[in-house]
């Protein structure tokens, strides 16, 4: 791999792991490979085993059309399809894991302060996302290890401007400002203005086995076998809601 210390020579575990993902090879807990023997790599497993996990930050995404997912195993590319290494996530002889989870938090940019909301208006305005995320604390469970949690969003870039406001930086000044901001800060104009993201959600759920929904009492809903396991996103910009104080 790119990342080895000398090309073609696997110093660590890792870059032998990048090495098999590289053409497409499912890599499993390295029984046989003397770097991660030596590193303890399937102890290392052995160890978090038993273990679940707790995920909070932030990134940017794409403005138009995008997604991004929580899934087991290394990714890598496999002609035109996007793959995981499911080979030890779903070895039966170890126990498993699922994908029983609850999302406490998802927001697209800033979340507005107290102070703000109080300031502007009533916090049930459709303007603001303040307490209105409508992810916030779903809770889903699930004991099937082979199982997919679809969420579609529709995401609205939403603005509030007071009565008169003017951009303080001309548009052929501002240029793409994006990278100086922190993530989750745009938005929070000190000059009253106010910019973040509403979205409303629609959800999916299967069994990658396939089969029929009868135990929630929907046997005519029918489902494909096939896919990744896991936790998946899929978002869309579809609107623009400008709201301005006095009007």
């Amino acid at each position: 791999p790119s990342t080895a210390s000398k090309p073609g020579c696997c110093q660590t575990c890792e870059e032998v792991r990048e090495a098999y993902a590289a053409v497409s090879w499912a890599f499993g807990k390295g029984e046989g490979v003397e770097q991660c023997q030596r590193e303890h790599y399937s102890e290392k497993l052995e160890a978090q085993r038993d273990q679940g996990c707790r995920i909070e930050g932030g990134f940017r995404v794409n403005k138009v059309v995008g997604n991004f997912h929580i899934a087991p195993g290394r990714s890598f590319s496999n002609g035109m399809m996007h793959v995981h290494d499911l080979n030890n996530y779903l070895d039966p002889s170890q126990g498993s894991h699922t994908f029983t989870h609850t999302i406490h938090h998802l927001r697209f940019g800033p979340q507005l302060p107290d102070d703000v909301t109080k300031r502007v208006g009533d916090k049930t305005l459709g303007w603001t996302n303040h307490h209105l995320n409508p992810l916030d604390n779903t809770d889903q469970r699930t004991d099937d290890a082979a199982f997919n949690y679809m969420y579609f969003l529709k995401v609205v870039s939403t603005s509030y401007y007071p009565l008169g406001w003017k951009s303080p930086i001309s548009s052929a000044d501002q240029g793409d400002s994006s990278e100086l901001v922190s993530i989750g800060q745009h938005g929070l104009g000190q000059d009253g203005s106010l910019e973040t993201h509403q979205y409303s959600v629609t959800s999916h759920k299967r069994s990658l086995r396939g089969g029929s929904d009868s135990q929630e009492g929907h046997k005519e809903r029918l489902h494909a076998s096939g896919g990744i396991p896991g936790v998946f996103f899929s978002y869309v910009s579809i609107l623009s809601n400008q709201f301005r104080a006095g009007t």
